[in-house]
């Protein structure tokens, strides 16, 4: 492919008149193209990641478990997954790319140590009980390694709260009873589908560990953005409301060049009619936000940061709204996709 900036989204919700997905699209004014060759029909892409030096290497996660690519997603291969699992999230280490990790519905996290042609499970990677009940079985939506530390290791978890492991994924803890308690404060509860007001606070979306603050953990729940300063033992309110009329935490990233750096997208639920991206430059302490003049009709549902243009950060509304910035925030184009219900965003 181009050796321009490439970005790529995951769609679900196939019609006959929209696609799904891996849609992909270059640097330039060319259309976005659906990638196929290899990929089963209809497909759902829940997760999308690309190698961190070998940008021809991509995963997506799908319905039906884990694809790879290696021309750069122009073809696309299963590998030695176990049937019936989605796969919702896939984090590479970050000291050994060959080592992949994929988190899926039911609740499970998958380890591959030959760069994703071979998977294990691994142990007592799940809630210690089950703590809310909702009509979809509980996800891994994000797995988060700590970058000095990878033994350290952080998955959140849609809707069941937040695990940790200490001793790089064979064992875990569930950090989510003080996430729990939490949701005795009147403006933290919040209840959908299930009979218990904590559902919000364990509505976990997104999370992260920064270099900056290696004992830390950033996390995007449906509630808003919160921090642990104890690897997740306790946790904070970050009271992103402080700043954003929008709360609702869908994804919160660090800059791959600015550890001091994090981005959020903020919506007023789940399925809505507004979002945005808020920036901070103290981890969290105080944001503004990032995305002037862009108008999402949908609720934002990820972010994109370039891995090495601190400039380039692109995102993604639930209706297919790709929005991109070149000029650090200050100006935005937006390129629509022909899709119904979004999921991820990548680029390289």
């Amino acid at each position: 492919m181009s050796q321009g900036t490439q970005v790529f989204v995951g769609a679900g919700q196939w019609t006959s008149t929209k696609k799904s997905g891996a849609l992909h699209r270059g640097s330039g004014d060319g259309d976005w193209e659906q990638l196929t060759k290899g990929l089963p029909q209809p497909v759902s892409v829940q997760a999308i990641t690309i190698h961190p030096t070998n940008r021809d290497v991509i995963f997506v996660g799908t319905q039906d478990g884990p694809y790879r690519s290696t021309d750069g997603g122009s073809t696309w291969e299963r590998t030695g997954f176990p049937s019936g699992l989605q796969v919702w999230s896939i984090t590479f280490h970050p000291r050994d790319p060959r080592v992949v990790f994929a988190g899926t519905s039911p609740v499970a996290v998958f380890r591959s140590d030959d760069g994703g042609s071979t998977w294990r499970k691994l142990p007592n990677a799940k809630q210690d009980r089950d703590r809310i009940t909702m009509a979809f079985p509980s996800r891994v939506m994000r797995i988060a390694i700590t970058p000095g530390h990878p033994d350290a290791i952080y998955a959140a978890l849609e809707v069941a709260g937040v695990l940790r492991s200490v001793d790089g994924g064979e064992t875990w803890e569930d950090c989510s009873d003080p996430l729990e308690k939490l949701a005795e404060r009147p403006n933290l509860k919040s209840k959908i589908q299930s009979d218990s007001e904590a559902e919000g606070m364990l509505d976990a979306h997104a999370l992260l560990v920064s270099d900056a603050a290696p004992s830390s953990v950033f996390l995007a729940v449906r509630m808003g953005l919160f921090r642990s300063d104890d690897r997740g033992k306790t946790w904070q309110d970050m009271e992103v409301g402080r700043f954003s009329p929008l709360t609702y935490g869908r994804d919160i990233r660090v800059s791959p060049q600015d550890a001091n750096v994090l981005y959020a997208a903020l919506s007023p639920a789940a399925r809505s009619q507004d979002g945005s991206v808020y920036r901070s430059a103290d981890l969290g302490r105080t944001w503004t936000r990032f995305d002037h003049g862009v108008k999402a009709h949908a609720t934002m549902m990820s972010l994109a940061l370039h891995p090495r243009d601190a400039a380039q950060v692109y995102c993604v509304s639930r209706c297919g709204q790709v929005f991109g910035t070149r000029d650090g925030g200050k100006s935005w184009r937006e390129s629509p996709l022909p899709v119904d219900d979004v999921y991820a965003i990548a680029c390289s």
